[in-house]
């Protein structure tokens, strides 16, 4: 704002300088930038004049030495018009008689400042009605999303819950009974949420009426309080963010440590099954090794053995000495003379257990017929006792 007065004060200047100079003389270029110099001069002084209206319709002028807000002493500023106005060389003085850069800075700055009060009014104003429309929105969700509940229950406990298989209709006291637990439901909200707002409601009471105690005691807070609690606020919030920064690098830390810890653990479970691999291999190996010795003490101990046959048979085969014809034959003779003694002793037994099976065929026919015997006794005496019996009953 500041540099826009400078530069009107530069176009007035200019426009000043050309009121002076002929305008016949200058080329239509020259009268062409002259044109459009008054023209951004023209739109300064607009801009000036709407600035200067609003603090006039805000600001009375009778009250503007009181307040001291142009800080310009207007009897002086009437004397010096009045005698610039009585001496007609002093007319184009007088035309263009303006405030002092500082006045309109002054008065730039309180424009400024009402717009940003107005713009935060505004601002207020448009995030309250933004909190309504999101509240009502929020409203609608809900009430959309109880239609929907409301919906689906229905028809899943009276169109299709309550219909009559016989006449295919809706049976009406489920409806009504539907209808009372909604109803009972509904009721037992809003009396949860009038106890809720009585409950608000004495809540703003106490809140008001400690604000009121802290009035009469003198400690409410001023400007320069809320400035410093402002202040500190900043304070805090930087060391928040500070704090903030902190544990986000901190959570990066944590999880990069995290995943090395993981892949380190994956690590140590792979060694782990590797070493209890190792180890059920090495068992293995030991068995296999115990066995193998075993078996080796096994062959040793057989190896000494055939040794040691083998060394008597060596010793045999040294001390050998080959018979004589005449005893072989004799030996021929007498194995010759045994394997006919041993058909014939088969034979015989043969022939004596060919006796003994009919012997025992024998022997069972005489035990059977004993036995039939026996038998034929027991049921004579006791059909001879069962008369006797039956006799002696008549």
């Amino acid at each position: 704002m500041a540099s826009v007065i400078s530069s009107s004060d530069a176009d007035l200047s200019s426009l000043v300088d050309t009121e002076e100079i002929n305008i016949g003389t200058l080329t239509d270029q020259e009268l062409y930038n002259l044109v459009l110099e008054s023209r951004k001069s023209h739109d300064i002084l607009k801009i000036e004049t709407k600035v200067f209206e609003l603090f006039l319709k805000r600001v009375d002028p009778k009250e503007l030495d009181s307040q001291q807000t142009l800080g310009v002493n207007y009897s002086e500023q009437s004397q010096r018009v009045f005698r610039k106005r009585a001496h007609p060389q002093n007319r184009l003085h007088d035309r263009h008689f303006k405030l002092t850069s500082q006045q309109k800075c002054d008065i730039a700055t309180k424009e400024i400042e009402e717009l940003k009060n107005q713009m935060k009014i505004s601002k207020e104003s448009y995030m309250k009605k933004i909190e309504n429309f999101n509240a009502v929105m929020q409203e609608a969700d809900i009430r959309l999303t109880e239609v929907k509940k409301n919906h689906h229950e229905f028809n899943r406990d009276i169109v299709n819950g309550a219909i009559n298989p016989r006449n295919k209709k809706v049976i009406a006291e489920k409806f009504t009974r539907w209808i009372d637990d909604k109803m009972k439901a509904s009721d037992g909200l809003i009396e949860k949420m009038r106890l809720k707002n009585s409950t608000l409601k004495v809540q703003k009471n106490k809140l008001q009426q400690q604000l009121k105690q802290k009035e009469e005691m003198g400690e409410v807070l001023h400007e320069v309080d809320f400035n410093q609690l402002k202040i500190e606020n900043l304070q805090y919030l930087g060391k928040i963010e500070e704090r903030n920064q902190e544990l986000l690098s901190l959570k990066l830390t944590a999880t990069n440590i995290s995943q090395s810890l993981n892949a380190h653990k994956e690590k140590l479970s792979m060694a782990i099954a590797e070493s209890a691999r190792l180890k059920a291999e090495i068992i293995q190996r030991r068995e296999l090794l115990s066995r193998i010795e075993n078996e080796a003490k096994v062959v040793e101990l057989e190896k000494n053995e055939i040794d040691m046959i083998n060394k008597k048979y060596r010793e045999n085969l040294s001390d050998y000495k080959v018979p004589e014809v005449l005893e072989y034959v004799q030996e021929k003779a007498e194995l010759y003379d045994l394997k006919k003694l041993i058909c014939i002793w088969e034979r015989k037994v043969e022939i004596a257990k060919m006796a003994l099976r009919s012997h025992e065929v024998t022997w069972d026919r005489s035990v059977h017929l004993n036995n039939a015997q026996e038998n034929l006794k027991r049921h004579c005496v006791k059909k001879f006792n069962s008369l006797i019996y039956i006799y002696q009953s008549l």
